[in-house]
């Protein structure tokens, strides 16, 4: 319980200055984007590839990894059959379904991962799976979705190959996977830039709740509520399932997944949400909530299942 409190006052304390710095105008009009933008094409791709270069990707192969894989692919699969009926876009729905079953496994899972779970990396497998495969995927739905979806077939095609957030995370995966060593004057550098990744997302995130309306209210009431279910009863619930039913998962390594699925939308959704200028509202706002309603969920998993 103390690693549920410890993770979200941090998160809390960040948000707040970012908040206040808004509200104050200290970045001036355009604090928020300088941010969006260095966190997006700077210092995230240097975070995931720091962080992907030197994983285990023997963690690929675990229960847990398919756990977490089809509670995603669940969740977010619903949130897109809504999507599609209710024509909310390809861009707002992609986003939405990333709300739905994209974790925030980084800044928040980890500190939760060492102070319920008792070890960092027991959210290894879900920080791999959603850098290596959800992320690159998303992205390139948003470019092809976007400016990217016209032009020629070949620039099509090497879509993922521009993203800087896609390329981050290959580069860091085939680093790994190859067994390389990174020079420490090359990866020091990388690690300073990006250790600025989740402070510049939080601050953003902060920054663009001055003079917001209350969230779950307008056109993307209906998006967000469906998102926050998801999220919060929706992939635990599932993980639940698929962890006891089907791979037999008991004791501690039930734990670590259902807390894991039950961690709150990750904050750099808004990042990309801003960046491609589609569903910035709805992904601040099933964030916002989802983050305040998991408390909670994640005190109350831990309690039954600890």
């Amino acid at each position: 319980m103390q690693g549920v409190l410890t993770g979200f006052a941090v998160i809390a304390v960040v948000i707040a200055v970012g908040y206040v710095l808004g509200l104050r105008g200290h970045l001036g009009p355009q604090g928020r984007e300088v941010l969006t933008k260095l966190a997006f094409h700077v210092a995230s791709p240097a975070l995931l590839f720091t962080t992907l270069a030197t994983a285990d990707l023997s963690v690929v192969f675990s229960s847990r990894l398919l756990v977490t894989a089809l509670s995603t692919v669940a969740v977010a699969g619903v949130f897109v059959a809504v999507g599609v009926v209710r024509g909310w876009g390809v861009g707002r729905t992609t986003i939405g379904a990333l709300c739905s079953g994209y974790v925030n496994s980084g800044n928040l899972g980890i500190p939760i991962a060492v102070y319920v779970l008792g070890d960092a990396s027991l959210v290894a497998p879900v920080l791999l799976f959603q850098l290596v495969l959800v992320t690159p995927v998303a992205v390139t739905i948003l470019d092809l979705s976007g400016g990217g979806a016209r032009g020629p077939l070949w620039r099509r095609l090497l879509t993922p190959l521009r993203n800087p957030i896609a390329l981050g995370s290959l580069a860091g995966v085939a680093v790994a996977a190859t067994g390389l060593r990174v020079p420490d004057p090359v990866m020091d550098p990388l690690t300073l830039i990006g250790n600025m990744s989740v402070p510049a997302v939080l601050l953003a995130f902060g920054i663009s709740l001055c003079g917001s309306t209350m969230p779950m209210r307008g056109a993307d009431r209906e998006p967000v509520l469906l998102a926050v279910a998801l999220k919060a009863v929706g992939q635990p619930a599932v993980a639940w399932a698929l962890a006891s039913w089907v791979f037999g998962l008991r004791g501690a390594q039930l734990l670590d997944v259902v807390v894991t699925s039950a961690l709150p939308a990750a904050q750099n959704l808004y990042t990309y949400a801003s960046t491609y200028e589609v569903g910035e509202r709805l992904a601040r706002d099933a964030i916002l909530v989802s983050t305040v309603v998991s408390v909670p969920a994640l005190v109350g998993v831990a309690a039954v299942l600890g």
